[in-house]
């Protein structure tokens, strides 16, 4: 009788291992609920396609569980058309399924997650970036220990993120997000000026090093320092969510 009382409790404690080891396993993705700019024009704020895709296809190719989470929770909207990796998680890997279903920050513990990546489209600067829930949940992340990612805008979304200490994560940090030079050639947002910031410029607000195309060799590289890992530009994005996973197995 005591033999199977042990090997009952012994099992549980497996299974209660198994649930803690699964939890630590997912990856949290956070996109933005926006469509446009709300200027007359209607600019576009989706998210963009190419810079969530392919990380999420990174993540789950290496055995990882992804959740979203957005401002408001549901369905979110991307930009761009589905090519390449974009069109095969989307097809075999369930994308859309779980983008669609996106978590409300109430809904999201941060103890679940060993890192939070952030894609760029305009929308996360407008909702993401004003979040103080999903600030805070980016925060508790890093905070235990997590890593976080970002490419082209998504480094401006997490860019109000602070510590318990007050701090920002990207205080002190080098960061690289979609750069002023870019953003003001480009008619996209209005030469920038339809955006709530500009992320080259919100990043040195918070006292991180945010670096441009004119202090990199390469503008697509991707540049890591701690538990920050981020570039510029969307063909690098699938990159960051590798080099976040080798992080996460250098820790």
């Amino acid at each position: 009788m005591r033999l199977f009382i042990f090997i009952i409790l012994l099992s549980a404690a497996f299974v209660q291992c198994d649930a803690n080891a699964q939890a630590h396993k997912k990856v949290l993705i956070i996109v933005s609920n926006m469509l446009d700019m709300g200027d007359a024009e209607k600019h576009d704020a989706r998210n963009n396609l190419w810079e969530v895709a392919p990380p999420y296809h990174v993540f789950v190719s290496h055995g990882y569980e992804v959740d979203f989470a957005s401002p408001q929770g549901g369905k979110v909207e991307f930009m761009m058309d589905p090519l390449g990796i974009s069109s095969y998680t989307i097809k075999y890997e369930g994308f859309l399924d779980k983008a669609n279903n996106s978590l409300k920050p109430e809904q999201v513990n941060p103890s679940n997650y060993w890192a939070v990546f952030i894609g760029g489209g305009y929308g996360p600067l407008f909702d993401v970036a004003r979040s103080p829930e999903l600030q805070n949940i980016i925060a508790k992340v890093y905070q235990a220990g997590g890593v976080v990612g970002g490419s082209g805008h998504g480094p401006g979304a997490f860019a109000n993120a602070k510590l318990e200490n007050g701090q920002y994560i990207v205080t002190g940090k080098r960061v690289a997000g979609f750069p002023n030079a870019t953003e003001r050639e480009k008619s996209w947002a209005k030469q920038g000026t339809l955006l709530p910031f500009l992320v080259e410029e919100q990043l040195n607000k918070r006292g991180a090093k945010a670096l441009n195309k004119a202090m990199l060799k390469d503008k697509h590289e991707v540049v890591i320092d701690e538990r920050i890992v981020s570039t510029m530009f969307l063909p690098s994005a699938a990159n960051v969510a590798k080099e976040m996973i080798l992080l996460k197995h250098s820790l």
